[in-house]
């Protein structure tokens, strides 16, 4: 597959030609369900969208039912910012429901498949762009990042994915799951290619009040011959698999013949990061999902009266998981336990945050897995609760604010990416980019 920076320097021709091509590799594999549907929004290089940034004109639903006929009457910044660059949409990835699920099996639209494997989960929310990316019917993609959304599903599917440092990237024209924890951010093929794709998406904002305002690039400055100080967490991946940690180990290796400097740091309990980030993202949620009531856009389930109409398009709207979510949301927000739990979880959201940033007085960068296995098979996380566990290495960057790319390292005996995470301090996109590349050149993986 051609590469993102190799695209950009086609002509009108070629790039037709591309666009032909891809649509016929991925009419080759529908059983992958990667696409939701596929079109083409100009002459740029084509990048699949995940199916909750606005692109106007086109059906964006979230992957859930209750936005069926919904048509987005704008461009989210980041599709502005693609198309300025020569870029241009190139269809709907599928995606877990509202972006609530590690595996995309809540998805209206049915599961995707993992392309190394059909019995396995590609991961998720954004297991629709991971799959599209890793089975070659994408240049390169769109996810957005919770709590791992990205890294995790990168990790499953063999390809490169970056979630950037909160507010790096508008999350104007992104369909809201937890507004305090979402990042927009690349899926490729490549490092290089990722780093190209967010110096893109980045930079300032008006519409987003979140936004940081930067505008800073790091391709200009991408140095992958940096000498680094990198920590690595012994005992953080005691309960992971053994191919996690010989991946762990080969990466340890690979860095130090590199140059880098290790050094081992140990972090809390991840049992906290989970509680934290479960009570603050469903009570993001809830709030959010308050605005689908079948009123003002999206599908409708008539009642006798407008009590009756907003229960029977919520339910009916709605799926398991995401219902699941939204109970637990309003629990913790209401009156008695909102001191208990909300107000708690905050708190060690903030004892997270000063714990990564007194580890990199220290050091550049963390190396940490994404996952503690690699891709499960279908059905394998049907229970929540291990289906929540299974983000226990993505959340804690999610609620720290900082930036951090999954790249893979190895496949296992069964032929299975593994990937691991590089972590960085917040706005220092570039060291991680740069500790990425000399990464991904050290461990030579092959797709």
């Amino acid at each position: 597959m051609i590469t993102l920076k190799e695209a950009l320097k086609l002509n009108k021709d070629e790039l037709n030609n591309l666009k032909n091509d891809l649509k016929a590799k991925i009419d080759a594999r529908p059983e992958l369900n990667a696409y939701i549907d596929v079109k083409s929004m100009g002459e740029g290089v084509p990048i699949a969208i995940k199916d909750n940034i606005q692109v106007k004109e086109w059906s964006v639903t979230s992957g859930s039912k209750i936005l069926q006929g919904y048509i987005a009457p704008y461009n989210a910044t980041v599709i502005e910012k693609l198309q300025d660059a020569g870029l241009s949409p190139f269809g709907r990835t599928n995606m877990d429901e509202f972006a609530m699920g590690s595996t995309t099996e809540s998805s209206f639209y049915g599961k995707t498949q993992n392309p190394h494997a059909s019995d396995r989960v590609p991961g998720g929310s954004s297991g629709g762009s991971a799959a599209a990316v890793g089975a070659g019917v994408a240049i390169a993609a769109l996810g957005s990042d919770t709590g791992g959304s990205i890294r995790q599903p990168a990790a499953f599917c063999g390809i490169v994915g970056m979630k950037p440092t909160y507010g790096r990237v508008s999350r104007y024209g992104l369909g809201a799951y937890a507004s305090s924890l979402d990042q927009i951010g690349p899926m490729t093929q490549n490092v290089e290619d990722a780093a190209i794709l967010y110096d893109i998406i980045s930079g300032s904002d008006p519409k987003d009040s979140t936004n940081a305002q930067k505008n800073d690039k790091v391709v200009p400055h991408l140095n992958s011959d940096r000498k680094l100080r990198i920590a690595v967490l012994p005992k953080y991946i005691e309960n992971a698999s053994q191919d996690v940690k010989d991946a762990y180990a080969k990466a340890i290796e690979a860095l130090q013949s590199s140059g880098h400097e290790i050094i081992e740091k140990e972090m809390m309990d991840a049992k906290y990061d989970i509680s934290a980030y479960y009570i603050t993202a469903t009570a993001e949620a809830a709030t959010n999902l308050g605005r689908y009531d079948g009123i003002r856009y999206g599908n409708r389930v008539e009642g006798a009266n407008l009590e009756e109409t907003y229960y029977n398009t919520r339910s009916e709207g709605f799926g398991n998981e995401v219902k699941r979510r939204i109970l637990l949301g309003n629990f913790v927000l209401s009156s008695g336990y909102y001191e208990a739990y909300y107000v708690k979880a905050q708190k060690t959201r903030h004892m997270i945050k000063d714990e990564y940033n007194k580890i990199f007085e220290d050091v550049d960068l963390i190396l940490s897995p994404v996952a503690p296995t690699v891709a499960p098979k279908f059905g394998e996380l049907a229970n929540p609760m291990d289906m929540y566990l299974s983000d226990i290495y993505t959340i804690s960057v999610n609620l720290a604010g900082l930036p951090a790319l999954s790249l893979p390292i190895m496949k296992n005996s069964e032929g299975m990416p593994v990937g691991l995470q590089l972590i960085a301090a917040a706005y220092d996109e570039q060291t991680l980019f740069d500790g990425s590349l000399s990464l991904e050149a050290a461990v030579a993986y092959k797709a």
